[in-house]
């Protein structure tokens, strides 16, 4: 049975209605009503995922679902925002099975109860191009504490949360297996050294962090009281650091021999040393970057890991414009393409 044999209103009430919140007005409505937070200024965020660019055809639809709902907590972590709820649009091929929507809505459900953000709305249309998920997440910050991209000043030190570029191997690692069936594994990437150092329980976790990225929504009153500034990871270390500290008007620098890294990536990068500069540029890390004051850093270092949440220091902030200075074993390098763009 695919979800063509349903109405949307079936659709709808059946799989849709259980998960969603108290503002949703049970999905009987065209919009949700929620009450304005007292004290509190809105934060709104939106991302898109879509089949064949940002998860495989043959990806676990509860992961696709918890997937893209996390990457806008991500963003709402970003700013120091508490999430509030989210509304959901779907476009889905015909030939979707309806075990494929139950198991996407059970997932979405699952993780919209452990992060506290409710389906409040949405919209769902037939498509004939690849099935795509749109969520718009909602969330409150105290007044005037939104942590914005343009907070970044000199001598402040730049800090990521969690470990860089486990997302960007464990892509290489589903495109290696992918194109491993390919007639005469045609496309299957050149890389095999540094896959075949790691253990089945580092892939495991490689391709686990691809599948489910973690937003660092635990990290959000740790901003709030001490980053001055702050974006998440999305695109790539490198040139997400460059949209940073352009939007706040200044320079800076990155050591990559500090970047934090799993053991997982530790290892491949013993094996093959190129793969750190993959790591520190590939997308889908779903960690913070933030530019915190030095006299502040002990202090907002303390909450992040009181919140099992650690955070490294790797970097700084300069004045000036120059572009963003990276360095490797002590020397400059270039870094050609710092991130993943979709144009």
């Amino acid at each position: 049975m695919t979800v063509a044999s349903l109405s949307e209103d079936a659709l709808i009430s059946q799989l849709f209605a259980p998960i969603a919140g108290a503002g949703s007005l049970d999905l009987r409505d065209d919009a949700a009503l929620l009450p304005a937070p007292a004290g509190s200024e809105l934060v709104l965020t939106v991302d898109v995922v879509v089949a064949d660019v940002h998860f495989f055809r043959n990806d676990p639809p509860g992961t696709v679902a918890r997937k893209a709902l996390r990457v806008n907590l991500s963003d709402l972590a970003a700013k120091g925002a508490e999430p509030l709820g989210f509304l959901l649009a779907l476009s889905l091929p015909k030939d979707t099975s309806l075990a494929w929507i139950t198991a996407f809505s059970e997932g979405l459900g699952a993780d919209a109860r452990v992060y506290g953000c409710p389906l409040l709305g949405g919209d769902t249309v037939r498509t004939p191009g690849p099935l795509t998920v749109s969520i718009t997440a909602l969330g409150r910050v105290p007044t005037g504490y939104m942590v914005r991209r343009t907070g970044a000043r000199a001598g402040d030190i730049l800090a990521v949360t969690g470990t860089i570029g486990d997302s960007a191997l464990g892509l290489r690692l589903r495109l290696a297996e992918r194109d491993a069936g390919s007639p005469a594994g045609e496309g299957a990437p050149q890389e095999a050294g540094w896959r075949d150092v790691l253990t089945p329980a580092e892939q495991t976790h490689l391709t686990q962090r691809y599948l489910l990225p973690e937003p660092r929504n635990a990290v959000a009153l740790a901003l709030r009281e001490h980053a001055g500034g702050a974006m998440d990871v999305s695109d790539g270390l490198i040139g997400d650091a460059r949209k940073f500290l352009r939007a706040s008007g200044v320079s800076g620098d990155i050591d990559l021999d500090r970047v934090p890294l799993s053991a997982a990536v530790h290892a491949a990068v013993e094996a093959a040393p190129e793969m750190l500069l993959a790591a520190a540029t590939g997308g889908d890390d779903y960690e913070v970057l933030c530019s915190v004051a030095p006299e502040r850093f002990g202090a907002f270092q303390r909450l992040c890991e009181g919140a099992n949440v650690p955070v490294a220091a790797i970097g700084r902030v300069t004045a000036g414009d120059a572009p963003l200075t990276v360095r490797r074993d002590g020397v400059e390098i270039t870094v050609e393409h710092g991130s993943f763009s979709h144009f």
